[in-house]
């Protein structure tokens, strides 16, 4: 019986997302991996609607999958839909910037997840938005 490594790493899916965000999403991706350890791969979902709705029927903007079991890989997903009236309301950047934060707090529960087995609000707002800055300090633009 052949044993297999578990997949590693962070991965953005969705050709059907803003392509604005998705291209965003890939490059603070790739500063992501260069800056933080993904060693269950963690798949980033794309969704062309304006939420997501999670197993307990909440309509979100971004959702972290948490299987009890950590042999089994985890999912993030994110909405896309709204990026055209968000981009209309604040800006190119500030819109993107949304996405990004969306992206660092799933992140954050990710790395929750690998730590403890759970996921907790506490805190992960604030740590979102410093992931924000770290990664602003890199890049002209998102």
């Amino acid at each position: 019986m052949t044993k297999y490594a578990p997949r590693t790493g962070l991965h953005i899916r969705g050709h059907r997302g803003e392509i604005e965000v998705r291209q965003a999403l890939i490059r603070y991706a790739r500063w992501l991996r260069l800056n933080y350890e993904f060693p269950i791969r963690v798949p980033v979902y794309l969704s062309p609607r304006e939420f997501v709705r999670t197993m307990h029927g909440e309509d979100v903007s971004a959702s972290f999958f948490a299987p009890w079991d950590l042999s089994v890989e985890p999912y993030i997903r994110i909405a896309t839909g709204d990026y055209k009236a968000l981009e209309k309301e604040c800006g190119r950047d500030n819109a993107l910037a949304r996405f990004i934060v969306s992206l660092s707090h799933e992140v954050i529960h990710y790395q929750q997840w690998i730590a403890t087995g759970d996921v907790s609000e506490r805190g992960v707002a604030a740590k979102a938005v410093r992931m924000l800055r770290k990664f602003e300090l890199t890049t002209d633009r998102p």
